[in-house]
């Protein structure tokens, strides 16, 4: 696993040090420890999360619209990703991770313990049910809802300025036609995942 990682690392140019890629290992472990009671992944191989969750979560790093000390918000959040190799990887952000699903936030919230993550919080809770006391910056997702729900379910969620960061498998030019006509999609940037012959990219919207 650390060898994958670590090649992979190399690939995407993420220049992590060991305390950060011996967490990233670490949430991988856990991740397969609840696995086998929660039923949290399909994926039950280590070997094979490090491509499909680590990398795959990461890869966008250096497209995410994101300063030093932005709030990030992961919605359905589920077992963490993009969400928690993210937090790991950029500790000067501060991340919410958004689920309804208390088997998943449970186990979020024991990951923040086990890996160590202040810059984290796990809220519980329906997207269109949260009101946070201030609005994000970022507002990302990993396979949550086709673009326009997305706009739709989160809206209220985003600071003046901010983007939405979707992280998509093929091109969705359809799911694109479809959105607001008051939100554009300024840029999809096609990724490539260390270990994934599967398409993958990153959708970049703002209001207009």
């Amino acid at each position: 696993m650390n060898d994958a990682l670590n090649a992979g690392l190399a690939t995407l140019g993420i220049p992590l040090d060991e305390a950060q890629k011996q967490k990233l290992l670490d949430y991988v472990g856990l991740l397969g420890k609840w696995n086998k009671t929660y039923s949290l992944t399909a994926i039950r191989e280590p070997e094979r999360m490090v491509p499909h969750h680590l990398l795959d979560s990461l890869a966008p790093l250096s497209a995410f619209p994101a300063e030093s000390h932005a709030r990030i918000l992961d919605v359905g959040s589920g077992f963490g990703t993009p969400g928690i190799p993210l937090a790991i990887a950029r500790p000067d952000w501060q991340l919410t991770l958004l689920d309804s699903n208390h088997k998943k936030t449970t186990f979020l919230r024991q990951a923040l313990l086990e890996l160590q993550l202040p810059n984290v919080t796990v809220v519980s809770d329906r997207v269109e049910a949260y009101h946070p006391e201030a609005p994000f910056n970022v507002i990302t997702s990993r396979a949550f809802a086709e673009l326009s729900e997305f706009i739709k379910l989160t809206r209220h969620l985003l600071a003046k300025g901010g983007n939405w960061a979707a992280l998509k498998g093929v091109y969705p030019y359809e799911e694109i036609a479809l959105l607001p006509k008051d939100v554009v999609a300024t840029e999809v940037k096609q990724l490539q995942v260390p270990g994934l012959e599967a398409e993958r990219c990153l959708v970049l919207i703002k209001e207009v």
